[in-house]
């Protein structure tokens, strides 16, 4: 395994990250659990949840994602071995965000980061996190696939700086070590270091954002706060929900897979998306890769990126994503992989 610092803390944490938002709903505990064993026995130290999952979010299964962490953390007692992450839900603004979390009223205001954290360290039977992160920002903004700035006025919002200096309360009480955000924006990341640097609050120590072969939209305006400011890119949906492995080409959809079970999922799937995702997967095996080895192997070579958080529903997967460390792909593979880009650029936002 190969390590990369987490901002600029003293922490180091895997190159490859467990993902976990698919225990409690594609998983069931004793198989997070073995997830969880294999992980660690390759070298993976961070682990990312999050109050809402399992996801699709439920009323019913919320929350027992951590849960099954917890209870693997009671089992085994290797709370030291882990850097744990977790994140707390934002403000509902529409019908993508999850509204049986306390009631809807999930803005970042010291009520509910307070209940928010306490309940995620209940379900995770920890008395502190390593990260802590805020899932989406606290205002109408790009998230989640929108692919244009909104110009809405929301009806109440909760200033950044209100929300860092309840973060800040949580790190002096020792409940939260570091700091992160997550679908967040160019303009939300130099907000949150100007307050830190003007008020003397917690520093973002990374920011967890959509980032692959479909999706490079971070590379355009965050990636500078990467490397001038070290706020490091935590990536989800390296593979773009499964797309990139080359399991949906076609229009091919297998039994138990994500976008077969889970309609509601379109943001990978477009037809834009779908013709590059033809197109990665005609050139990994052109040079002796599998779809997922170039996928992830891309990610990985990138800079900016801190942690590339994979996640599976298979031992076997598991396997293949945490393999795709030792994968170095050529400046032939490179080139070709820009050419696409340069076809259909960041298809799937």
């Amino acid at each position: 395994m190969k390590y990369r610092k987490l901002g600029r803390t003293d922490l180091s944490v895997s190159l490859i990250g467990l993902g976990t938002m698919t225990w409690g709903q594609q998983n069931t505990e004793a198989e997070a659990h073995q997830q969880l064993d294999y992980a660690l026995e390759r070298g993976v130290n961070l682990v990312d949840t999050a109050e809402m999952y399992p996801v699709p979010p439920k009323a019913e299964t919320q929350g027992r994602t951590e849960s099954y962490i917890g209870s693997w953390l009671a089992k085994t007692g290797r709370r030291q071995d882990i850097v744990l992450a977790s994140k707390v839900a934002g403000p509902v603004r529409d019908a993508k965000r999850p509204s049986h979390i306390r009631d809807g009223k999930t803005y970042l205001d010291r009520k509910n980061l307070t209940e928010a954290l306490d309940a995620s360290l209940k379900r995770l039977r920890t008395d502190y996190l390593d990260l802590y992160q805020l899932h989406w920002p606290d205002r109408t903004t790009m998230t989640f696939g929108r692919p244009n700035y909104p110009w809405v006025e929301d009806a109440h919002t909760v200033p950044i700086g209100e929300t860092l200096e309840v973060l800040q309360d949580f790190v002096r009480a020792g409940k939260v070590r570091h700091i992160g955000v997550s679908n967040e924006t160019p303009w939300g990341v130099a907000q949150f270091i100007k307050l830190a640097e003007t008020r003397g609050l917690p520093r973002l120590a990374s920011i967890q954002n959509p980032y692959s072969l479909l999706n490079r939209h971070y590379e355009l305006g965050l990636s500078e706060f990467s490397r001038f400011e070290d706020v490091g890119l935590l990536a989800y949906s390296p593979l773009a929900m499964g797309m990139l492995s080359g399991k949906y080409l076609d229009g091919a959809r297998p039994a138990g897979a994500r976008l077969t079970l889970f309609e509601r999922f379109t943001r990978y799937s477009n037809p834009q998306a779908e013709a590059a995702t033809a197109a990665y997967c005609a050139l990994a095996r052109e040079h002796g890769l599998t779809p997922t080895q170039l996928a992830l192997g891309w990610v990985n070579a990138q800079p900016f990126v801190t942690s590339n958080l994979i996640g599976a529903t298979t031992l076997e997967q598991l396997k293949e994503n945490i393999d795709s460390v030792d994968v170095t792909l050529s400046k032939e593979i490179v080139d070709a992989v820009n050419a696409i880009q340069a076809r259909w650029p960041n298809p799937a936002p």
